[in-house]
Order: structure tokens, then C-alpha cells, then sequence
């Protein structure tokens, strides 16, 4: 698949982002799986997972720097010993819309992209999901985006990155009851005994686990683990197509005939 899609004459790859393909194939596969009902309409789960761009180190350079792209002189080599790096005060020559992110503490910073997907807990299937910058926000703020499309009176499970006043209002907002695991590290959890005491709340925690099978595939048998594209539009294509391709490859399985 991966091979596919970076070989595709550029014209064809302009008229698929021109036609949004990748969002209406995708549509089109959950159109599939909710007619041969194996959606739940009661429970989902939310999360993102950092693709790393198509862009080396070494590109990440000043805003304001002049000279030949890559910088550095050497044939681009750069020695960043010392130096303050920022989005704010760099971005990448090869990649402007990929910037330096670490996913979690202890973890290298790298040139990246997040994918946000949310699943809905019955079969894990992917119901919605987009693709935004790297930014320490953008996770929280793409998960109430896709949750706009989950039926009022629903649950939405997330991890303890997601236990924040601001996200944790804003699901209630849209009448979603928030199943987000509690953050109580030095800090008081957006989530209380009112949402806890719940029996379904220990059921979200233990199914928001699956949304794991959908990154696991994305990265060793689809193209998330690093892109090779460029650009936030080309990248959420090929992001699109994987997850599309995800689902088909659950259904292929949820839809076998079972054995006598």
C-alpha cells in the first residue's frame, strides 16, 4: 500500500486531494461496517499516535537563517550542540508543517505529525480520524473534533493525557459522558467519583486499549511508523488511505462464515 500511494503520478495525487478521495473512501468503509451493523452507537474510545515526518534532523533549522537549505555547511551537516531549538524558532527546510515533538518523557524528540483516530469499542473499528501538527494541544483538540460525530449519550475513553478540565467540559458539552482514565499525579483529576462509580467506566478504561490495534497495524504493516510524504494535505491522504485499509482488513475478518 505504501508503495502505491508514494509512486502515484503527481497529477493523480493532486486530483485525490483536490476530491478529498481519502475521506470518502474512508466514509464509505464505515458506511460498510455500520450496515452490516458491527458499530456500537454507545461506546468509543479516542487517542493519537506520532508519525514521524519525512524529514531529517538536520533541515530543522532557524526561521531566519539564510544559505542554501539544510544549512550547516559540510555537504548539510550541523552540529546543534548547545542550541535552544523551538517550533517557534525553527521549522524544518524539507517539511514546514512538521515539527519537533516528544511524544512522552524520556523519548527523543523527533520531526512529526500526530494521527488521531477514534474507535468505537464493540469491534474496534475506526469511525473517525484526522491528521493535525505536533503541537502539545492539538490531540485534545482533534479528539473533541471527532467526537462531534458520536451520538449524544454516548461514552468516550481516553488515556491519562486527555484528563483536563478544558477536554473533559467540552465532552460533557456535547452530551458525551467523558471515560477518561484519571490523572491524580501531584494534581486533582477533571474526572470524579460521579463518572467513577460506574461500572461502564471500568469498562471503558479496560476497552480503551484497543484503539492499540489500530496504531500496531498502522506501523508495521501500514505507513505510519515514518511517512514519505510531505506536506500536512499529503500525509493526511496517505493517513486517511491506511485507516480506511485498517477497517477493510477487520471487516475481511468480522465477516468471514464461521466454522460448522
Amino acid at each position: 500500500m505504501n508503495y502505491t500511494f508514494r509512486h502515484l503520478p503527481t497529477e493523480n495525487r493532486e486530483r485525490l486531494l483536490r476530491g478529498d478521495v481519502a475521506r470518502a473512501f474512508f466514509e464509505a468503509v464505515v458506511d460498510q461496517a455500520r450496515k452490516a451493523h458491527l458499530l456500537s452507537d454507545e461506546h468509543f474510545s479516542v487517542d493519537g499516535t506520532l508519525i514521524e515526518a519525512w524529514a531529517g534532523q538536520k533541515s530543522f533549522r532557524p526561521k531566519d537563517e539564510g544559505g542554501p537549505r539544510g544549512g550547516g555547511g559540510g555537504g548539510g551537516a550541523a552540529d546543534f550542540k548547545g542550541q535552544r531549538r523551538s517550533n517557534d524558532t525553527h521549522r524544518s527546510t524539507t517539511d514546514e508543517d512538521a515539527r519537533l515533538y516528544r511524544k512522552g518523557d524520556g523519548q527523543e524528540a523527533r520531526l512529526a505529525y500526530i494521527g488521531n483516530v477514534l474507535i468505537e469499542n464493540r469491534n474496534a473499528l475506526a469511525v473517525g480520524g484526522t491528521l493535525t501538527l505536533a503541537t502539545g494541544y492539538a490531540e485534545r483538540e482533534a479528539a473533541l473534533a471527532l467526537a462531534e460525530g458520536v451520538p449524544r449519550g454516548a461514552t468516550v475513553g481516553a488515556d491519562k493525557a486527555y484528563d483536563t478540565a478544558d477536554f473533559v467540559a467540552g465532552l460533557r458539552e456535547q452530551g458525551i459522558t467523558p471515560h477518561v482514565a484519571q490523572n491524580t499525579a501531584n494534581r486533582r483529576s477533571a474526572i470524579d467519583g460521579r463518572t467513577t462509580r460506574h461500572i461502564g467506566y471500568a469498562m471503558s478504561i479496560n476497552a480503551r486499549r484497543f484503539i492499540e490495534r489500530v496504531f500496531g497495524w498502522g506501523k508495521t504493516v501500514g505507513p505510519w511508523r515514518q511517512t514519505h510524504f510531505r506536506g500536512r494535505p499529503r500525509v493526511g491522504m496517505s493517513f486517511l488511505f491506511g485507516l480506511a485499509v485498517y477497517d477493510l482488513v477487520r471487516l475481511r475478518t468480522l465477516l468471514a462464515p464461521k466454522a460448522a
